[in-house]
């Protein structure tokens, strides 16, 4: 049952004999948080036979472990970053921070799968610390900084170039799946201190009206129906009851949120900036991206790679050093040159060239599928120019193009749009790759083309920053 919304916490105090902190010190500080979050998605995955194991729970089962942890960074995104508004950012990336340690030390006691599924959930909420920790970026730093360090932190956005979860495999092995969970927590004590000393409180974006958490739950309702509407309709197909009732969960949330919106004075996000151009074509470009791009890197060439019929027969750790690593080691270096750029060529350029040339690698892995060199040199080029240029000009652009009375809702919807995304591209082609056949293949990779072609569309709609947000320090 929801409660009315309850008064915004008091208006944190800027001290104003703290000084900036110096640019690398911030960006360091901030990568601790970005780390902590991004060792908890990584580690893990390698480990989930050995708790599937240890818990004696099947596949099924087991695939909550992750699926939870990503399904609370969707809703937790959104709901922080525009709180942040109210409640400070520093304030806000320690509270994340702090409920994820709470979710870390329940899953390292955790006597039952269902007790270490709820941590993981706590945990994922940490996934918002990537949009508290760019807008923290822009108001802080010039312009010229923000891109190289949206760049920098845009680049552990998948990774630490494939070595966390090699990292993760042989702790797993050589002391248990505990103790990720174990370091995972001490990087976290690590950077909550950091950020407690070196991120300022800054300035607060909304001084009046209070949080909507109305809308936060009506809008958690909705990605919960929509993740779900997502992967049971992958799994029973579109037309069964289950998918049938999610959908329509999905479309009554989405009603009374949008309803509810329109009347409020202070809305978690409001619906003229949800019609804006600024908004709209960055989620959409999101969405629409991820769903193409991933489902290639980490569903079909996966598979493709792996059948031994109709595919190169290669074993899985063969298949991750060549078709996983390459991709996440290169988009290390890539992602701050393209921040690097953008304030030579442009955020929007970048963005085209990010989602253009994404696009040609996708027809290349498309038209080549039968050749595994053609397809490693195409899915290595996307470590540049998604890894790289996409993600690092998208996650700039959430804060560039955010609405000045509300600087958290469009980074915050950005981040959840990266988990919706993702789901969808291998929801769609899930039944084709399935079919390991060479047709199924072929299919699968041609969908993802077609999708990555809208989004490149779509990303031509994406307007320029305006001159006043391109300014830089706005704390």
């Amino acid at each position: 049952m929801l409660t009315p919304p309850s008064p915004s916490p008091p208006a944190e105090k800027v001290s104003p004999k703290r000084p900036s902190p110096h640019a690398a010190t911030l960006i360091v500080t901030l990568l601790l948080g970005v780390l902590s979050f991004q060792l908890n998605a990584s580690m893990v995955t390698p480990a989930l036979p050995r708790i599937g194991t240890d818990f004696d729970a099947d596949a099924s089962a087991v695939a909550q472990v992750q699926s939870m942890f990503f399904l609370a960074g969707a809703i937790s995104g959104p709901i922080m970053g525009r709180w942040s508004d109210f409640l400070g950012r520093r304030k806000a990336l320690l509270l994340v921070l702090g409920v994820m340690a709470a979710g870390t030390v329940l899953c390292l006691l955790a006597p039952t799968l269902p007790i270490l599924v709820a941590g993981r959930f706590l945990q994922g909420v940490s996934s918002a610390v990537f949009a508290l920790a760019y807008i923290v970026l822009r108001e802080n730093l010039d312009a010229r900084m923000f891109g190289t360090s949206v760049g920098i932190l845009a680049a552990v956005n998948g990774g630490v170039a494939g070595f966390d979860g090699y990292v993760g495999g042989l702790m797993t092995e050589a002391f248990g799946f505990r103790s990720i969970f174990l370091v995972v927590l001490g990087l976290t004590a690590i950077a909550a201190v950091s950020i407690a000393v070196v991120v300022p409180a800054g300035r607060l974006a909304s001084s009046d009206g209070r949080m909507d958490w109305w809308g936060a739950a009506f809008l958690s309702v909705f990605l919960v129906c929509l993740s779900y509407f997502v992967t049971t309709g992958s799994a029973t197909g579109w037309g069964s009851s289950k998918a049938l009732l999610f959908g329509a969960g999905t479309i009554a949330a989405f009603a009374c949120f949008y309803a509810l919106e329109k009347r409020r004075k202070s809305p978690l996000i409001a619906v003229h900036h949800l019609r804006s151009r600024n908004v709209w074509t960055v989620v959409a470009t999101t969405v629409l991206t991820l769903a193409g791009i991933f489902a290639i890197m980490n569903f079909t060439v996966v598979l493709l790679s792996q059948d031994p019929a109709n595919g190169f027969g290669f074993s899985a750790w063969i298949s991750a050093l060549l078709f996983l690593t390459p991709a996440a080691l290169i988009g290390v270096f890539a992602a701050p040159l393209a921040g690097w750029l953008t304030s030579r060529t442009g955020w929007i350029k970048t963005l085209r060239i990010g989602t253009a040339m994404s696009l040609a690698c996708a027809i290349a892995a498309a038209l080549f599928a039968d050749n595994q060199w053609a397809v490693l040199a195409a899915v290595a080029a996307l470590g540049i120019f998604y890894n790289g240029f996409f993600l690092t000009a998208i996650n700039g652009l959430s804060v560039l193009l955010s609405p000045k009375d509300a600087l958290g809702s469009l980074p915050g919807l950005n981040g959840a749009s990266f988990g919706t995304g993702a789901s969808l591209g291998v929801a769609l082609v899930a039944p084709f790759a399935g079919l390991a056949t060479d047709g199924g293949y072929a299919v699968a990779l041609w969908i993802s083309v077609g999708v990555t072609a809208a989004a490149f569309l779509v990303s031509l709609l994406v307007p320029a920053p305006s001159e006043d947000s391109l300014k830089g320090n706005l704390s």
